[in-house]
Parts: structure tokens; sequence; C-alpha cells
């Protein structure tokens, strides 16, 4: 058989196997959540204050080809603050990604199966810049998921120079909920 490759494909081809982005699957029993990473993770907690209330905070990401990825989650104390601490949330992250990041920011609404059906729940692509005043691009998302009796908050997040869509949408793609 004689296979013949057009010079798309064969970059379509290349770009998916990229030795750069490395795809594996980490469980995050605390979360109740799967994730795909494309590199080795690392994790770290902390405590934190949203929407008036202190949560742990959990976050598990890396770097790759140029960008961050990372998931992180916390348990609500109380339900009723399922949409004021998801915007607490997403305004934090914007507002580190400096003046004007807010107003820039483009969502849409994010519901995949199994999350809570609040109108925070949302992907958000903004241009902004890191600390350093280096341009970045986040695209994110801000979702909740009632977790036996508790309410559980999550965020995932690509950080890179340019925008990703296509990264974003396979990372994304890899969240399972457990």
């Amino acid at each position: 058989m004689n296979w013949t490759l057009t010079g798309a494909t064969a970059l379509l081809l290349l770009a998916g196997c990229s030795p750069a982005l490395n795809w594996r699957s980490v469980p995050l029993p605390d979360a109740a959540i799967t994730i795909t990473l494309p590199c080795k993770p690392d994790q770290a907690t902390r405590q934190v204050e949203l929407a008036g209330a202190p949560v742990e905070l959990s976050m598990t990401g890396c770097d790759a080809d140029g960008a961050t990825f990372a998931v992180s989650h916390a348990a609500l104390a109380d339900p009723a603050q399922v949409g004021a601490a998801l915007t607490h949330w997403r305004s934090a992250v914007l507002a580190n990604m400096g003046s004007g990041a807010a107003a820039a920011a483009v969502d849409k609404p994010y519901a995949p199966a199994g999350v809570l059906p609040v109108p925070q729940s949302v992907r958000t692509t903004v241009q902004g810049q890191r600390t350093d005043g280096s341009p970045v691009v986040a695209q994110g998302v801000w979702f909740a998921r009632a977790v036996g009796p508790q309410v559980r908050l999550y965020h995932a997040v690509v950080y890179s120079p340019k925008s990703r869509p296509e990264v974003a949408d396979q990372f994304f793609a890899g969240l399972a909920l457990q």
C-alpha cells in the first residue's frame, strides 16, 4: 500500500505526537476528578479566601511547550455561595493579569455533564500580562459540582504567550468528573 501525506496532514500528525506535549492521565481522588496533563505535574495546597470564606485550595499543574497547565479545586463550606465564590475566583485570576484584563475577557458558558448549572460556570479567554510584564493569554474554565454532601469548585487554565485554543480544547476535554 502506498501512503502519501500532504504537508498539512503531516504537520497535524506531528503536532499530535509532539514530544513537548506528552499527555498523561492524572487522578485527583480528593477532588473526584481525573485530569489530563501534557507533562509530569507538581502539586501544592494553600489557604485562600473565596467569597469571604477561607478554603483549602489544591493545585496540580506543570509547564510544557511554553505553556502552563493547571487545575485547582476547593471544597466550599456553604453551597449557597457557589456563584459568589466562582465570581470571586475568576475576578482574582483576572486581576493578576493586569489592569484592563477583566474588561477584555471573553466568556462563554461552560456546562459539561455533571456540573452545577450556574451562570458563573464559564470558559474565559483573556490577554494580559505576567508579573514580569510579558504578554500572556489565559484560557480558563470555572465550574462547580456536588460531590456527596459537599460542593467542590474547580478552575482549569492554560497560560501561554499566544492563544492556543486547540491545546486548551484538548486540556479541557481531559477533565473527567468521577
